[in-house]
């Protein structure tokens, strides 16, 4: 089944950190992206890593996430750190795997004050 699963969600105080991983069923590759989505409000564009290795992040998360993932792995993170309580959202993956784009579900991560 061609699939990509996020797995790491935790509920977390705030100032806290987590590693999200985003694992496919076969190879990865780019686009790579990082998503999340607050209740009530649109998803949105957290980060991402290109077909070169460059990486991309939304002004809300700089300085305080991290993406990784190599093209060609199964596996690509993100690492969360000082986060807020309005970093809470559902944090899903999309990237190139066995000949198109794939979505996971999802992964749930709560901050709270």
């Amino acid at each position: 089944q061609v699939q990509l699963v996020e797995s790491g969600g935790d509920l977390v105080q705030a100032g806290g950190s987590l590693r999200l991983s985003c694992t496919g069923s076969g190879p990865i590759s780019s686009p790579m992206n990082w998503y999340r989505q607050i209740p009530g409000k649109q998803r949105e564009l957290v980060a991402y890593v290109s077909s070169g290795g460059d990486t991309y992040y939304a002004e809300f998360v700089k300085g305080r996430f991290t993406v990784s993932g190599k093209n060609g792995g199964n596996t690509m993170y993100l690492e969360l750190t000082d986060l807020k309580v309005e970093d809470t959202a559902v944090y899903s993956c999309s990237a190139f795997l066995h000949g198109g784009i794939v979505w996971g579900r999802g992964t749930q991560v709560t901050v709270s004050s």
